[in-house]
């Protein structure tokens, strides 16, 4: 049992990394579907999504921006759903075996190294995006940029950790 103990903090940083990636798929789609029109009122767009490519939206992109931005998207899409897939499949190995099987432990720990390695190629890759990215923004956009990004860490872990933590109860 102390085996699975040690490595539940490995396969918890690999989900959250693999909810990262599967984040940046979404947004990629949703920017699809949202630069041939614009989201009705009180429909969500990249914003539901709350991973950094949101923040795009709010950078007043020009069209020619847009085009670069989608194109770069669209150029890392089959790596990135690629990459998504394995990682499902590798941790399907582990959902599919009982914690009864004699081999249990040993397949947790090949899931959890496989696992690590794809989630490392996703996070090289999520890197290489956004450096492609920064480079189509002026240097005004980027300053703005790491300002929304250094707000919405704020926002998400703030003095405790949570959106309203350090918010001061209402008063009776």
């Amino acid at each position: 049992m102390k085996s699975i103990r040690k490595l539940l903090p490995a396969l918890l940083a690999a989900g959250a990394v693999l909810a990262g990636a599967a984040g940046m798929s979404a947004a990629i789609a949703a920017d699809e579907a949202t630069s041939a029109a614009p989201p009705a009122p009180g429909a969500h767009g990249w914003h539901h999504h709350r991973g950094p490519w949101h923040l795009l939206a709010k950078l007043n992109l020009t069209a020619a921006q847009k085009q670069q931005i989608k194109e770069i998207f669209t150029a890392a899409r089959p790596q990135m759903q690629s990459l998504h897939q394995q990682m499902q499949a590798n941790m399907q190995k582990l959902h599919q075996t009982q914690p009864t099987d004699p081999n249990y432990t040993s397949i947790a720990s090949q899931v959890s190294q496989t696992h690590g390695s794809l989630a490392a190629q996703s996070l090289t890759q999520r890197a290489e995006v956004r450096a492609q990215v920064f480079k189509v923004l002026t240097p005004a956009q980027q300053a703005q940029l790491a300002t929304l990004e250094a707000q919405m860490a704020a926002h998400k872990h703030g003095p405790r950790g949570g959106p309203n933590a350090g918010a001061t109860p209402p008063s009776e």
